[in-house]
Parts: structure tokens; C-alpha cells; sequence
């Protein structure tokens, strides 16, 4: 099993309310491979909800360390949403036994490669969101939607295809 961003498969969970549909993994969920999972949602957070960053050197790591924060647009702390969200993941891997997830890159949450700088202005920066952190840290192969179209994951997914 893998658990997939389910904003990714189409679910409307994105903090706007809005999606980042990837056709390839909307076909592992109907083959039944793919777990959904949207850690904010899972942490407590509505849909739609304000735009989030992290605040602090150390993205996810720091936060789940308590050395940064998750803050909202509007400086509200959601640090305990983000950890807690991060826990219930972790928690569904552990149930599935699974052992990869395919997260949506740049999202304070579920960011692989790169999170926003928590500056709201949209620059990139090298980070891991709280959850892939703690996915990280229990030795789940983390990888996002870019990795797919980069074709890293090629062989990983058809090797996950095969019965």
C-alpha cells in the first residue's frame, strides 16, 4: 500500500478547497494500492482553511522538535494541528503496513523536496513538511507528484502494480 496526498486523487482537501490531480495515482487508488491521507484534515483542520507556512530554520524536523512553528497567513499558531495530523498518518502507514507515500510537494504539510520559506510570498526553499519528516523518521520512502513526472518513480509503481 501507499498513501497518497489526497488532494492528489482528487479529493477537494487543499487548503483552498481545491485539488492537484495526478491521473497516474487516481489509477493506484482504483487498482486499490493508494491510501488517501490529508494531514491537516486528519490534525483537526477544515476545509477550506488559511494558507499555512513554517516559521523557523529545520522545516518539519524543526517543528515536530518544537524549534519552529506552522503559523497560519494570519499568525495564528496551528503547530498542534500539523504534529497531530502528522501522528495520524504515521498511525494509518502502521495499520497498512505501508512503506511509501507520494505527498504533495511544497505544502507545510506534505512537502519532499522544497516548502514555502514562510515569508507568504510564494519563494521555495529546500525543506520537508512536518509529515514527511515524521514519515522520514520511521523509515517510510517518501516521494511527491514531481518525482512521478521526473520518472523516479516509474519502477516503484509498477512494481507496486504488480499482484
Amino acid at each position: 500500500m501507499i498513501l497518497v496526498s489526497s488532494c492528489l486523487l482528487g479529493i477537494r482537501s487543499k487548503y483552498d478547497g481545491s485539488v492537484n490531480t495526478v491521473e497516474e495515482l487516481l489509477n493506484l487508488c482504483r487498482e486499490g494500492k493508494a491510501i488517501p491521507v490529508c494531514p491537516e484534515q486528519l490534525g483537526g483542520s477544515p476545509t477550506p482553511r488559511p494558507p499555512v507556512e513554517l516559521i523557523g530554520d529545520g522545516g518539519g524536523q524543526a517543528v515536530l522538535a518544537e524549534k519552529a512553528r506552522a503559523l497560519t497567513d494570519a499568525g495564528d499558531d496551528v503547530s498542534a494541528i500539523f504534529t497531530e495530523g502528522a501522528a495520524q498518518v504515521l498511525r494509518i502507514a502502521q495499520l497498512y503496513g505501508a512503506k511509501m507515500a507520494i505527498l504533495k510537494e511544497r505544502s507545510p504539510s506534505c512537502g519532499v523536496h522544497y516548502i514555502y520559506d514562510g515569508s507568504f510570498t510564494s519563494r521555495k526553499i529546500s525543506g520537508q513538511g512536518v509529515t514527511t519528516a515524521l514519515l522520514k523518521e520511521h523509515g517510510i520512502q517518501v516521494y511527491s507528484e514531481v518525482d512521478l513526472e521526473n520518472g523516479i518513480l516509474a519502477s516503484l509503481l509498477e512494481k507496486e502494480k504488480q499482484p
